[in-house]
């Protein structure tokens, strides 16, 4: 399968957040409010080894796929990993520091996609 849009990469990162476990992931649309990137992917951990786990098979799938990381951020800490493919931003946190930074609210005007469709 090719890949084409911003958005069949964000499932594609779904997906392999999904394969680690990953915690209350969410897709929010930002095409309409910012013009940083297309699609928000977030996604939370439970340890700091689970959530580089994560980042790790997202920069991976992606990449096979021919959507190379532009930038990771947060990777040696790992309570925020910042991953930017450039049309879509991945952010994997611990528990803590979603609730601190709590972007889903932050970008409350995008729309958020139901990912179980």
């Amino acid at each position: 399968m090719e890949l084409r849009s911003a958005y069949d990469y964000a499932k594609l990162a779904i997906e392999a957040l999904e394969d680690k476990k990953g915690v209350d992931i969410r897709l929010i649309d930002i095409s309409e409010v910012s013009v940083i990137a297309d699609y928000f992917v977030i996604a939370g951990g439970e340890n700091p080894s689970q959530i580089q786990a994560m980042c790790s098979n997202v920069e991976e799938k992606l990449g096979r796929a021919g959507c190379v990381v532009k930038q990771i951020e947060g990777y040696d800490t790992a309570n925020w990993i910042l991953m930017d493919f450039g049309d879509i931003i991945v952010h994997i946190f611990d528990r803590e520091n979603r609730l601190l930074y709590n972007l889903e609210r932050i970008w409350r005007d995008g729309k958020q996609i139901d990912i179980e469709k």
